[in-house]
């Protein structure tokens, strides 16, 4: 199949921007007021809009989604070790770390390729306080197992959610399970705010530790029980997220016409392993992952090779497993994740953003089926 030759490259993503008079006519009463940050008008506005869209009580926004992690982890009050997979990005494995708090890793389950539940409880011992799962490319974790488990051995739940803002999992938005779970708004995402990030509790006060820990820890002026830090969204970024959450729909309706044209080309194709069918998952296509077997007749390497021949940018998103990291190797028992280790290797993020059209998808298949 010969490919389609162009010298317009496509890029692995590209952030979504609302129509530039809307963003200027949003930030236009921020050069009135000279209120930047602090939780201004702007910031109050978008946690209301998230608090609708997420079916969510307690909404908090962050400078990023690494920083909330850690508020969550220190609003949650973790001691010992966390139970955590390794495929994911090192944001996740980096902010228990820094938390003072120690990795387990666990690994994952080869069609999801989110957290093995079944191979979570020989990890517990008795210096376990939680379990940090990843709902990895938007795909849900085994949500009902994880909470068993933790029920039955008293643990936190954790989920890294940076992939799956608009996820809902038999009608219920993501974010409802577990304890509290974290949201990316970084300019890549589906929804972002430029740089920001966002955490849902379902336990008041674990909300309001996290809300007075990212502002230096102060409750008040002279109210100030731990050294906090400084992860406060600004008004410019909040005033983004209140543009795109207008676009939230379009921008995932968008991004399903692409998914919709790889699943028609690539599906079905030996040793090509793609997304999961999960049954009551409502997805929001924030990523479109392939995982190439030796069946497929070409390895992850030549086909990255030879999309770039083509100005085609895709990524070997996640590589390496975190556990595989050398300050992890050095300082941490990387486990027993041969799965993770495996997929790690076989892994790659195509192209996937609402401006890619079909005859961009096209061109991409055509390279990989050559």
């Amino acid at each position: 199949m010969a490919v389609k030759k162009s010298d317009a490259p496509i890029q692995v993503t590209r952030s979504s921007m609302p129509p530039f008079d809307e963003y200027v006519e949003e930030i236009r009463e921020l050069w009135e007021s000279h209120w930047l940050t602090n939780s201004g008008v702007k910031h109050q506005k978008l946690e209301k809009l998230l608090r609708e869209y997420l079916q969510a009580e307690y909404v908090g926004l962050y400078t990023n989604g690494h920083m909330a992690l850690e508020c969550a982890l220190e609003a949650l009050q973790l001691k010992g070790e966390v139970i955590t997979t390794p495929y994911t990005y090192a944001s996740t494995t980096h902010a228990i770390v820094r938390r003072g708090l120690t990795p387990v890793f666990c690994d994952i389950d080869p069609i999801t390729l989110c957290m093995d539940p079944q191979k979570i409880e020989p990890l517990i011992t008795e210096k376990t306080c939680a379990i940090l799962p990843v709902h990895v490319y938007g795909i849900p974790c085994d949500v009902e197992a994880i909470q068993k488990i933790a029920e039955k051995h008293h643990l936190k739940v954790i989920y890294d959610a940076a992939h799956a803002f608009g996820v809902r999992l038999n009608g219920r938005p993501i974010s409802q399970y577990g304890d509290v779970s974290m949201f990316s708004f970084h300019a890549t995402k589906v929804f972002h705010t430029v740089e920001g990030g966002g955490l849902v509790f379902q336990n008041k006060e674990d909300f309001e530790r996290a809300e007075y820990l990212k502002k230096f820890g102060m409750r008040s002026e002279d109210d100030v029980p731990v050294a906090g830090l400084n992860a406060k969204m600004t008004e410019v970024h909040a005033a983004m997220g209140i543009c795109n959450m207008r676009h939230i729909d379009e921008e995932i309706g968008k991004r399903e016409k692409a998914v919709a044209r790889y699943t028609e080309r690539l599906q079905g194709t030996k040793g090509l392993q793609l997304f999961p069918n999960i049954e009551g998952l409502q997805r929001n296509y924030s990523y479109f992952p392939v995982v190439f077997h030796e069946e497929f007749g070409k390895n992850r390497e030549e086909v990255l090779e030879e999309l770039g021949k083509n100005s085609i940018f895709a990524r070997r998103y996640f590589y390496p497993a975190t556990n595989e990291f050398q300050w992890c190797r050095e300082n941490y028992d990387g486990g027993n994740t041969p799965i993770a280790h495996d997929i790690a290797g076989k892994v790659l993020c195509l192209p996937l953003y609402a401006g890619l059209s079909q005859e961009d998808v096209d061109r991409i298949c055509d390279c990989i089926l050559a």
